[in-house]
């Protein structure tokens, strides 16, 4: 039996049901399959999905989320693919379209997104049993932080590249974890700007009807702009670039009050950038961190 569903482009797509062969190209999904118990219908997976690794180990790898190998999906012959409209790429996403395969693209970009996601998931593969434990978590948290009070957040920074810098900015489910766990961050308000030098303060910026359609939730910041921000909490993450004790080192040689405090911290990647079934948890180990460093 075929159902028809919308993913989060609004393109409707073609399910089969019961689904029997998925492949996932994006790992917070895969992680949420096998939590949801439907592990054992993946077919084909990234390099990148590692957080299972002894269940991960024996399946195809299909590339990374970037890059993906269109035949090498295809001859799996999916019943659906997974994919990310941030985590995979345009072309990569147009070449399965094109190939004629189920490709279901997802696109959470607050806390309420992913836990929803998983109940999408869920029901598309039949796991409601399994799904009921995330789901209450996630909505019991959402209600709990919606009643919580607290004194004057923490400014927080949290880069997401080294070289040029690079963080988010509201619209995006990191920020969103973040607002969440009880911090400020302090680039919310920041687009990205184009072409690369604009966006670092070297040449103006183009007319905003030349940008209309393009991505501004991820700035290239100078250190200049950092240390104007002043931020209390530094988190360094462990994707998509892996912070070192090198840059831990450079944050602490700023004039900013974290480096002052020696609130330079390293921080689980996974739990700042994959929404899904870890994010309950995920929510609750950010707040810990944010708390203990205030």
């Amino acid at each position: 039996m075929r159902v028809g569903v919308f993913d989060d482009m609004g393109r409707k797509i073609s399910l089969v049901q019961p689904i029997a062969r998925v492949v996932s190209l994006v790992p917070s999904d895969t992680e949420t399959l096998f939590a949801l118990g439907v592990g054992d219908r993946v077919v084909g997976r990234t390099r990148y999905c590692i957080s299972l690794e002894a269940e991960l180990e024996a399946l195809p790898v299909v590339g990374g989320t970037k890059d993906i190998d269109i035949e090498a999906i295809a001859a799996l012959r999916p019943d659906l693919v997974l994919a990310n409209q941030e985590e995979n790429s345009r072309a990569g996403l147009e070449a399965l379209a094109e190939a004629g395969l189920p490709v279901f693209v997802s696109f959470p970009k607050r806390f309420n997104d992913a836990i929803a996601h998983v109940a999408r998931l869920a029901k598309y593969f039949g796991a409601h049993d399994a799904a009921k434990a995330v789901l209450r978590g996630g909505y019991a948290e959402m209600n709990r932080v919606a009643q919580f009070e607290t004194s004057v957040a923490p400014k927080v920074f949290v880069p997401i590249w080294r070289d040029p810098l690079m963080t988010f900015g509201n619209h995006t489910y990191c920020h969103d974890l973040l607002t969440l766990a009880g911090a400020d961050n302090v680039f919310a308000d920041r687009e990205r700007q184009y072409p690369l030098k604009a966006d670092l303060g070297m040449t103006s910026p183009l007319p905003a009807d030349q940008v209309a359609n393009r991505d501004k939730r991820y700035p290239r910041i100078t250190e200049e702009e950092l240390v104007a921000k002043a931020p209390e909490i530094v988190l360094l993450p462990s994707e998509p670039f892996e912070f070192g004790d090198a840059d831990r080192a450079y944050f602490a040689s700023l004039d900013i009050p974290a480096a002052r405090n020696g609130n330079i911290i390293f921080a689980d990647g996974q739990d700042l950038f994959w929404p899904g079934s870890r994010s309950v948890a995920a929510l609750g180990r950010l707040r810990t961190l944010i708390a203990e460093c205030s």
